[in-house]
């Protein structure tokens, strides 16, 4: 297979990557949200295996298997058990409307793609575009966590966030292998702190909607 060709799949799992985190922006039921971050998992399961493949980086098949199990399988069965014993309500309240939304989403890749193909102007072509897309994928990840105002969606739009570092990792000629499993373990350890403190939330203000705590706080009007 032509170096070409492996540059161009290379490219079109990131730019997948960067779709399905439109998805995730788009989506507002809770249950097609959870889903759709499993599509983003595999997604990106499949980038990190193809970029072990393409640069001959043998290791980066462990962090393909660790994404493909934790945050494909675990992870995403772990939050539809929460969202049912929790009893959420489907539907997603954001503070902002989903055209706008999506929107600002179109302005922060276009601001990544001109950003970080200027800055990595001398760096390796393979690597240039899919730190570009990377950096898509964190932004929209933070603009998720931003205009979604249930605890679910926040804590999607953080891992999908966390996705986008990975791809960065992988697309820079990866990282070392201890690094990549301690940030693997610190999510899945920050998931189930996020669980534990969801219930908490659940039991003394009855709603996972963030708008209520700053009710409670007397922050909104």
């Amino acid at each position: 297979m032509t170096g070409a060709l492996a540059f161009d799949i290379a490219h079109m799992l990131a730019g997948g990557l960067v779709l399905v985190s439109f998805m995730l922006l788009y989506q507002d039921r809770l249950h097609g949200l959870v889903n759709t971050y499993a599509l983003h998992a595999l997604v990106l399961t499949a980038s990190v295996a193809w970029q072990a493949w393409a640069q001959g980086a043998p290791h980066l098949y462990i962090t393909a298997l660790v994404a493909l199990v934790f945050k494909a399988m675990v992870i995403p069965l772990a939050l539809h058990r929460i969202i049912r014993k929790l009893g959420i309500h489907r539907d997603i309240e954001n503070a902002v409307g989903t055209g706008l939304t999506m929107l600002t989403g179109m302005g922060l890749v276009a601001l990544s793609m001109v950003v970080m193909l200027r800055v990595t102007a001398d760096a390796d072509p393979l690597a240039r575009e899919d730190l570009a897309m990377a950096l898509a994928v964190v932004l929209l990840g933070l603009l998720m966590m931003v205009t979604r105002r249930n605890a679910i969606g926040q804590v999607v739009g953080f891992m999908s966030l966390e996705n986008g570092l990975v791809l960065a990792a992988a697309g820079a000629r990866g990282m070392p292998l201890v690094v990549e499993i301690s940030v693997a373990f610190s999510v899945l350890v920050a998931f189930i702190v996020i669980g534990i403190v969801l219930f908490r939330i659940r039991e003394r203000f009855d709603t996972v909607d963030v708008g209520a705590l700053d009710d409670f706080r007397g922050e909104r009007r």
